[in-house]
């Protein structure tokens, strides 16, 4: 059974890595380590989400698209209504 987890890929990087280059960088040690008194070399952190985020309600964006509707529907009836001359405002 074949994965694609396993499978490298070998194909030059379009950005540089967060990591320092080993070769690159003073007082380290052979492995990896730095001698007493020495700082290691800094290195990007990054982090995720602690837990999966839940998903959005669907229904708040429903509800406010209906509420919308029916006061654009008023506004709409009450137009009509004063062109009509049903309604008398003065």
């Amino acid at each position: 059974m074949s994965t694609e987890r396993n499978h490298r890929d070998d194909s030059p990087a379009t950005a540089t890595p967060p990591d320092p280059d080993p070769a690159a960088t003073p007082d380290l040690e052979p492995g990896g380590g730095v001698p007493l008194g020495s700082t290691p070399p800094d290195s990007a952190q990054t982090s995720g989400l602690s837990h999966p985020q839940p998903m959005p309600s669907k229904a708040m964006p429903a509800a406010w698209l209906v509420v919308i509707a029916v006061l654009t529907l008023m506004a709409a009836a009450f137009v009509v209504s004063l062109a009509a001359g049903w309604l008398k405002m003065w």
